[in-house]
């Protein structure tokens, strides 16, 4: 029998696991060179508060043992509002399905007081990859995400993917709004 199709982040395969099992199926994962099994212990002990330093050593680790098969929902550093982003985007649910993505760009903002991280959100007919990439190159770039964009946080919006542009624009405005409301500091939205 082959291998199960993978789990999305937001589903949290391991919600129902202990942190002890959690910690061994991570060492094995590490040890197999299965990144994606690896990237769901780090994303579970993420989502329940582990110590920003104890997942950010897990996220080196795993790194640098299973880099080209890590799933690219999993940030490559630690953001303590990760967990909100992806309570605050679960919220919003297309209601018709199309060609446009709405996604979330980090942004540094280690040179500004308070938090040292942002998030653009946007909406686009491309891959969320591919408009962070034009964004980077300053086509067509909001100012934040080119200035200061780190990375796609794809894992929060994987459902909001191939929706309706009315949906996409609905969702991008909402979303904004939901994560300035919960804490976060926003750009884009509009």
């Amino acid at each position: 029998m082959g291998r199960q199709p993978p789990s999305s982040p937001q589903a949290r395969p391991l919600r129902a696991t202990s942190q002890s099992s959690i910690t061994q199926a991570f060492e094995a994962a590490l040890a197999a060179g299965d990144g994606e099994s690896a990237a769901h212990c780090v994303h579970e002990l993420w989502m329940r508060g582990e110590f920003a330093s104890l997942v950010e050593a897990r996220l080196v680790r795993l790194w640098a043992a299973c880099g080209p098969s890590v799933p690219e929902w999993l940030p490559m550093q630690y953001i303590d509002w990760l967990p909100t982003a992806y309570e605050v985007a679960a919220r919003f649910r297309p209601a018709a399905r199309g060609r446009h993505n709405v996604y979330l760009v980090l942004l540094d903002f280690a040179d500004r007081r308070g938090d040292p991280h942002g998030v653009y959100v946007g909406m686009s007919h491309y891959l969320p990859a591919q408009r962070f990439d034009q964004h980077k190159a300053g086509i067509r770039a909001s100012g934040s995400v080119l200035k200061r964009g780190l990375e796609v946080l794809h894992g929060p919006t994987l459902h909001l993917q191939r929706v309706s542009r009315a949906e996409a624009l609905r969702i991008e405005a909402g979303l904004a709004a939901a994560l300035e409301a919960a804490g976060l500091v926003v750009e884009g939205g509009h």
